[in-house]
């Protein structure tokens, strides 16, 4: 009977450190993403956006990227669906770079 009493101790350790273990995980988890801020502005010829974290702009973007002329985003949405589809490559902790073919695909008016 004394050897019982050990072993539900044991297993009782046990369940509270791997709760505990989880518990800590899923709180670096949870704290590790950061949060993106974006906004539409307007410029002289139309309109950019930027990206913020922790109220710190990271990417101000006044023109339209990857084409040759200094162009800006012709609508708010335009602008807004660039900085999303940014925002989410930030999270996905892949460059975010911004292709022709993405500008395509969004269809974005260049």
């Amino acid at each position: 009977m004394i050897i019982n009493t050990k072993r539900q101790f044991f297993w009782s350790q046990i369940q509270k450190n791997i709760l505990l273990a989880i518990l800590i995980l899923q709180f670096i988890a949870c704290a590790k993403n950061e949060t993106f801020k974006i906004e539409a502005f307007k410029t002289t010829s139309g309109w950019g956006y930027s990206i913020a974290t922790k109220n710190k702009i990271i990417i101000k973007q006044a023109i339209i990227p990857v084409i040759n002329d200094n162009k800006s985003f012709s609508t708010e949405a335009d602008a807004l669906k660039v900085a999303d589809l940014v925002v989410k490559k930030l999270n996905q902790n892949i460059s975010p770079t911004v292709t022709k073919n993405d500008l395509i695909l969004l269809k974005i008016k260049l």
